[in-house]
């Protein structure tokens, strides 16, 4: 352990405009010399950027918590298939996965098109 850090956040929920102030702590084995305030805070930034394009994605898109594949590597096979349709429709230029998954299974076959295949 090289620092200690406490972010505060000022978070306004949307639908409701309610406000609220949350404080975190963490804990992380960087210096003082390679990482200041400034890098810590957008390591914070890039791990929730991770979390909100990616996992809550699979979280609520894909209903990945009720999955029930739990032999072998089941689970991590249907993780990289999830992963790997995400990333293809987000190459593909798609802002809104779920509204992306719609549109492509009213393509049918055509989808294949995405990854470069021509039918």
């Amino acid at each position: 352990m090289q620092q200690v850090f406490c972010i505060r956040r000022d978070v306004t929920h949307l639908p409701s405009n309610k406000r609220s102030i949350e404080t975190v702590y963490g804990v992380t084995s960087l210096s003082p010399g390679k990482a200041d305030a400034n890098r810590l805070l957008a390591l914070a930034r890039g791990h929730w950027s991770i979390e909100n394009r990616l996992h809550w994605v699979r979280d609520v898109t894909f209903d990945e918590d009720r999955c029930r594949i739990r032999k072998g590597f089941g689970a991590q096979n249907m993780a990289f298939i999830r992963n790997l349709a995400i990333s293809i429709l987000r190459m593909a230029g798609a802002r809104y996965i779920p509204e992306a998954l719609r549109a492509c299974a009213r393509m049918g076959l055509k989808v294949l098109r995405l990854i470069g295949l021509q039918l």
